[in-house]
């Protein structure tokens, strides 16, 4: 009997982080995820429909600005031209005004930052094209004291994006 009661005590625990992962899951579903595209450039990404309804023009490049309804989460979809041809890590060191960060991952071919500041969390992703032609990204601005349940959000919005298969 004592042989089962760890095993038992296992199974518990794995069941219970099951459904844990479940209802994260079900709750990142039930945003109504639609497919937002930036045509001129063949940028795709996903995005919280349910969270989120189009206010205008993006502050850089071309895509769309979405903001919650009241106005404290704010999602910036865009692409642009790689003028410089910048790699990831050449583009951050010369647009990057915050030096201090919470959060940097630099690859060859995207980079994402995060940092909290006066109880927002910034995020911002971009990817690079293949021939580095053109960048990728979105920026989205949250209210820190809702993180846990922005993460599943965030890690969606990022592994979507990518430019669209031509």
């Amino acid at each position: 009997m004592r042989l089962m009661s760890p095993l038992l005590g296992t199974v518990v625990l794995l069941c219970i982080a099951i459904s844990a992962e479940a209802a994260t899951r079900d709750r990142a579903g039930s945003l109504d995820w639609q497919t937002f595209q930036v045509p001129e450039y063949g940028t795709h990404v996903e995005y919280p429909a349910k969270l989120f309804a189009p206010v205008g023009q993006p502050e850089k490049g071309v895509g769309q600005r979405f903001e919650r309804e009241d106005g404290r989460a704010v999602l910036s979809i865009y692409a642009r031209e790689n003028e410089d041809d910048d790699t990831p890590a050449s583009y951050l060191r010369k647009n990057l005004r915050q030096p201090m960060l919470d959060y940097e991952r630099v690859s060859r071919s995207f980079f994402a930052i995060s940092m909290e500041r006066d109880g927002t969390i910034f995020y911002s992703r971009c990817n690079f094209s293949a021939r580095r032609s053109t960048i990728h990204c979105f920026d989205l601005v949250y209210p820190q004291s809702e993180k846990t349940a922005w993460d599943p959000v965030v890690t969606r919005i990022s592994l979507s994006l990518r430019p669209l298969e031509r």
